[in-house]
C-alpha cells in the first residue's frame, strides 16, 4: 500500500463549496481507501491504497466529490516520497521562518521558468519565489494575505492548464508527517 495526501482546491474558504471533512472521510472510505484521515477544514486528506497512481486517484476522487457534493473540486494527489522531497528541497530556510511566511503551491504538472519569466522578482523583494518539482515555493515575510507577489503568482494566465493549490509551511510539514505512517 502507498500512502497519499489529497489536496482539494478552493473548498471551505467561503460560504459555498462546503465539504465537511467527516463526509469527505466517509466518501473516501467508500472508494476503498484505507486509513482515511483529514487535516484542518481546508481540504487535506491522507489515505492509503494499493490501486492507481497519483493522476488516476485525483481523477477518481474529483469525480466522486462532484457526484456526491454537486460541484466540481480540483484535486491533486501526491505520495509521501514526493511530499518529503518538496519539504527537503525547500530553497528557503524553513526552520528559521514562521509557517505563515512560507508557502508551497502544488501544481498538477511541471512548471518551468518560462511561465514566470515576465515577473520582475526584484520589484517584490523581500518576497521571493522559487520553482520546484511540480511546485512553487513562496517566501512572503508578512504572510500570504498581504503578499503582492502571491497576487501576481495566482493570476490565471500563470496557472493556465494547471491545477494549483497552495499550503502554508505548517501544513506542508504536517502532510509529510501524516503520510509517513
Amino acid at each position: 500500500m502507498t500512502t497519499y495526501a489529497a489536496l482539494l482546491r478552493g473548498i471551505n474558504v467561503g460560504g459555498s463549496r462546503r465539504v465537511p471533512m467527516a463526509d469527505l472521510r466517509t466518501l473516501m472510505t467508500g472508494l476503498g481507501y484505507d486509513g482515511v484521515r483529514t487535516y484542518l477544514q481546508s481540504g487535506q486528506a491522507v489515505f492509503a491504497t494499493d490501486h492507481g497512481d497519483e493522476e488516476s486517484l485525483a481523477v477518481e476522487l474529483a469525480s466522486a466529490i462532484e457526484k456526491h457534493f454537486g460541484f466540481p473540486v480540483d484535486v491533486i494527489v501526491r505520495d509521501h516520497a514526493y511530499l518529503r522531497a518538496i519539504a527537503d528541497d525547500c530553497p528557503f530556510p524553513a526552520a528559521e521562518l514562521e509557517g505563515k511566511q512560507l508557502h508551497v503551491t502544488y501544481c498538477s504538472a511541471p512548471v518551468d521558468a518560462e511561465r514566470f519569466a515576465e515577473i520582475d522578482q526584484a520589484a517584490y523583494l523581500p518576497e521571493e519565489f522559487r520553482l520546484g518539482d511540480r511546485a512553487v515555493y513562496l517566501y512572503a515575510p508578512n504572510g500570504l494575505g498581504r503578499s503582492k507577489l502571491a497576487e501576481i503568482l495566482s493570476r490565471p494566465r500563470l496557472s493556465k492548464g494547471l491545477i494549483a493549490t497552495s499550503r502554508n509551511w505548517n501544513t506542508v510539514v504536517k502532510l509529510v508527517e501524516m503520510t509517513s505512517d
